[in-house]
């Protein structure tokens, strides 16, 4: 249990890179950790557009403004909506990208790899930016951008765990909280 954990509190956001190429066969690991990840219905409505080349990923730069880093490579999960859910649950094309992306950072990290997950949609400018970019077909939209490189920084494993936001059987307000944990 306390590999799993350590292996989980190590994972950081990486935003410093080297030049050092990511593998295609570490490429290749990542997606499938990402594909891994559980869906509605195992709908698995994920896509994944790789970036290696220098250009394209320049012209990412260029339209991720909140996320310009110096990544080898870049990895968008998109949503196919044609494999999600019908309405009026279709919009859980966004959890399971989620769930994969979240398998693909925790590979990364595994792997010594450094990525950090920076958010296209629902920013409509951003989600037609990247689609125009990576020629992303109309019906297939790009949730995020996972930069993915060797890291040129270090940063240490913790925790971000925070007994005030934990609720046991019912949602209590902070208040309400602190009184029953005195009472213990």
């Amino acid at each position: 249990m306390a590999d799993i954990m350590s292996h989980l509190l190590a994972r950081r956001s990486i935003r410093r890179f080297t030049d050092e190429p990511v593998s295609q066969g570490e490429l290749r690991m990542l997606l499938e950790a990402g594909m891994a990840a559980p869906s509605a219905s195992n709908r698995r409505p994920w896509e994944f557009v790789v970036v290696t080349d220098p250009l394209l990923l320049a012209n990412l730069r260029d339209v991720l403004i909140l996320g310009r880093y110096g990544a080898p490579a870049a990895i968008v999960a998109c949503g196919n909506l044609g494999r999600a859910l019908p309405f009026p649950v279709r919009d859980f094309w966004i959890q399971d990208c989620s769930a994969a992306t979240q398998n693909i950072l925790l590979a990364a990290t595994g792997l010594g790899l450094g990525a950090v997950w920076i958010g296209v949609h629902p920013i409509a400018l951003f989600v037609k930016a990247v689609s125009r970019v990576l020629a992303i077909p109309r019906g297939v939209v790009p949730l995020n951008t996972i930069w993915v490189g060797h890291p040129a920084e270090a940063k240490a494993p913790r925790t971000q765990y925070d007994e005030r936001r934990v609720h046991w059987q019912q949602y209590a307000p902070a208040r309400a909280h602190r009184r029953s944990a005195a009472l213990r």
